[in-house]
């Protein structure tokens, strides 16, 4: 059975007051664009990225086009052809090695194959993943962090927009997100403890 990127399967539980679920269909692809402040507030933060990155899933390039105005050298390429970068790339079926960094906001019933990127990139590079602060909870993640234990978690203050389709001025319209996030590190080969840092 193919993957289900709609991620239209029912959850069986909701965060009260905090939900990002309703009786809508979730956007075709889970694509959900990531406010470019993201970015600033990660580097804010003291997030120290390599020079090369890898935006994965970069759909219409929100955050792709900001790490470009800060002048890295960005590859931005998505499952989907939306118009920008390189379309019909599937991440997770990605062997090739990069020498850089990766850093995305990855459809969110695959971040834990996502965060095993790590496999294409050499000891010391990092791996960054917006996700939702709820992400650290679950047995199963819990052995994820076993393995890779993220460096620091970037906790935002403020609620970060992750906008259906892009559509930043329409969510604002509607009342904005009461989705907390957070930006995870991981670097290739680090075994140590995880540190929580607050930006935003």
């Amino acid at each position: 059975m193919g993957k289900d990127w709609n991620g239209n399967v029912k959850r069986l539980f909701l965060t009260l007051g905090a939900s990002n679920h309703t009786e809508k269909e979730r956007e075709i692809n889970d694509y959900y664009a990531t406010d470019p402040i993201a970015v600033d507030a990660l580097l804010q933060g003291g997030a120290e990225l390599n020079h090369k990155i890898w935006e994965c899933s970069a759909g219409q390039g929100h955050l792709s086009e900001r790490l470009i105005e800060l002048g890295y050298e960005v590859r931005s390429t998505d499952l989907i052809d939306r118009g920008y970068g390189e379309g019909g790339i599937d991440f997770l079926q990605t062997t090739e090695m990069w020498d850089g960094d990766i850093l995305t906001n990855p459809p969110y019933k695959y971040a834990k194959e996502f965060i095993d990127a790590m496999t294409i990139i050499p000891d010391g590079r990092k791996v960054f993943m917006f996700l939702k602060l709820q992400f650290l909870e679950g047995k199963a993640r819990g052995e994820l962090f076993k393995k890779y234990p993220p460096r620091y978690v970037y906790v935002s203050r403020s609620r970060i927009l992750c906008a259906k389709n892009g559509m930043f001025e329409e969510m604002k319209a509607g009342g904005g997100s009461a989705v907390a996030y957070a930006w995870y590190e991981f670097q290739k080969g680090y075994k140590g403890v995880s540190i929580i840092k607050w930006i935003n």
